[in-house]
């Protein structure tokens, strides 16, 4: 395993390649965090490796495994494989040190995690459905071509680059008590744990993992390292990892307190308040240490540290994510209605939402639906309004003008 001097000379090695990222600080967040305390040295403090170089921490490990790579062998160049932010990482670093990079991405990658690696210069292939298919597909490409394979995460280098991010939070926060952690491979929970407990053995070290990719934490609670046969099931493709290695699971073993899971339903309302309370676009995985706080599936002590691990997210799914949060919080409103199949009928009834201050974001007809009676249009619009009570005003509003009116109902997340 590495030791604290592994970690202090990959610092050297990256201290003028990586951001010395911000530790960040909301009394909102630490407020919602904290429910059941009021004591004044307590709070929650976010390690922002959003604001890293390729949008994630993913540099670091990469860089600092690429600075081994002999002279003599960096002409036969190396190949990775990646969901995305190893692969930004990897495609970065290979620039930098001017070593050829193929990476192997999966068919189903982030667009824009694909996009971006492509622009850091390396050769791009996307092959297979899911990341364990894509590392099959870089180990054959390296028997064929002779290039060296970099790790995601199985690689001492690489979890010593990881483990800077401890360091600088302990230079930021040296009376720290606690620490989340998202794990997928293992490769960031095993460099940063490692320098914790080298440090401040005493700091409670918390691991998180997505509940459709949970294999470290069962395998963690069994005492040993499982084989994961369920398919991954998670929107945090970050970390929608099958299995951390058998390298990674031993420090999860000797440096974990807890590890938890997380819903996808928890990650997506705890990475929308990070956009609107802190101005921080986080990626679904980067949210999970937060989401694990904030539904109480683990609880903060004194001073603790969420690690934002990556805020590298498809403006699509960040979209789709804001409208459902919107209708969760009663924002967005969807109403069911009918009009008279004629000529300004529509125009009536969007006059009729305006009366009431909503404002329309969609609509949309419907004359074909066996529901609606000859002679009417079906209506569906999507209105934004100021909160509950306003869209309980306006639905009364519309049915004292004898409009039909159905609401979108409630519906929970189907989790097994």
């Amino acid at each position: 395993m590495i030791n604290l001097s592994d970690i202090e000379r990959a610092r050297e090695t990256l201290r003028k390649v990586v951001r010395h990222t911000p530790l960040m600080t909301s009394p909102t967040i630490s407020a919602l965090c904290h429910r059941d305390s009021t004591a004044p040295d307590e709070g929650v403090y976010l390690k922002a490796e959003t604001l890293q170089r390729t949008g994630s921490f993913k540099v670091r490990g990469a860089y600092n495994r690429l600075s081994f790579v002999p002279d003599g062998d960096r002409a036969k160049g190396i190949v990775t494989a990646s969901a995305g932010n190893h692969a930004q990482g990897v495609a970065l670093a290979a620039n930098l040190l001017g070593i050829p990079a193929t990476v192997f991405m999966p068919e189903t990658g982030s667009i824009a995690k694909i996009q971006a690696t492509k622009g850091y210069g390396c050769d791009v292939v996307l092959e297979g459905r899911t990341f364990e298919e894509a590392v099959i597909a870089a180990h054959n490409f390296q028997k064929r071509k002779g290039a060296l394979f970099i790790p995601a995460y199985d690689d001492e280098a690489v979890i010593a680059g990881q483990g800077t991010i401890a360091l600088e939070i302990l230079e930021d926060l040296p009376d720290l008590d606690c620490i989340v952690i998202p794990i997928g491979g293992g490769g960031l929970f095993a460099g940063v744990s490692a320098a914790i407990r080298a440090v401040k053995p005493k700091v409670h070290i918390i691991g998180v993992q997505a509940a459709g990719a949970d294999n470290a934490v069962r395998s963690f609670h069994a005492g040993r390292l499982l084989p994961r046969v369920e398919p991954i099931d998670t929107i945090c493709d970050g970390i929608a990892v099958k299995s951390p290695s058998p390298l990674t699971f031993e420090y999860i073993q000797k440096f974990a307190d807890e590890l938890v899971t997380v819903d996808d339903v928890s990650v997506s309302s705890s990475l929308l308040l990070l956009v609107q309370r802190i101005k921080l676009v986080v990626e679904p995985s980067g949210a999970a240490p937060l989401a694990a706080l904030l539904s109480e599936r683990a609880k903060p002590r004194g001073k603790t540290v969420v690690l934002l691990s990556g805020g590298n997210i498809d403006s699509k799914l960040l979209s789709d994510l804001i409208q459902r949060e919107m209708i969760k919080e009663n924002r967005y409103q969807l109403i069911f209605t009918a009009v008279q199949d004629k000529p300004g009928s529509l125009a009536h009834l969007l006059d009729a939402v305006a009366s009431q201050k909503a404002n329309v974001l969609s609509v949309h007809h419907d004359r074909l639906s066996p529901n609606i009676r000859l002679g009417w249009t079906g209506v569906e619009v999507l209105v934004e309004v100021r909160d509950k009570d306003h869209g309980s005003q306006l639905v009364k509003a519309l049915r004292a003008r004898d409009y039909p009116v159905e609401m979108l109902e409630d519906r929970r997340c189907i989790e097994e």
